[in-house]
């Protein structure tokens, strides 16, 4: 009898995160038009530390960055994770930007800010 009701009891915790997944109870999967967001990370920080005022994205194969405030003049630099350049430009911030990476692949992301603190993001671009 034992037995049997372990059976049960195994089968009812299965079937019931079987069903949670399927139904998206889970809360794992995207909605709608999110995009996948990248961690930032802090390479050389001098200062306060301002990761979180950095908000990229990735959709496709468009990298979205929105800065939440102004941290003046930052040079953002696209590179695969092998070292090759594949962008590399400059923006004023708390204006946002929108970069193009043609190839699917591995990507960081770095940011320098004028006061030479750097970040990065790593990021896969897929087709």
């Amino acid at each position: 009898m034992k037995k049997i009701t372990t059976l049960i009891l195994m089968l009812c915790l299965v079937l019931s995160g079987a069903l949670c997944d399927a139904s998206s109870l889970a809360g794992t999967e995207m909605k709608g038009d999110e995009t996948p967001s990248i961690a930032i990370l802090k390479t050389k920080c001098g200062g306060t530390d301002k990761s979180g005022s950095i908000a990229p994205s990735i959709n496709g194969h468009v990298l979205t960055v929105a800065f939440t405030e102004n941290l003046g003049q930052v040079t953002v630099e696209v590179s695969t994770t092998a070292g090759a350049s594949v962008q590399y430009t400059s923006v004023l911030t708390p204006n946002g930007m929108q970069i193009y990476i043609p190839n699917a692949g591995n990507y960081i992301v770095t940011f320098t800010l004028s006061n030479g603190d750097e970040y990065y993001g790593e990021f896969t671009v897929t087709d």
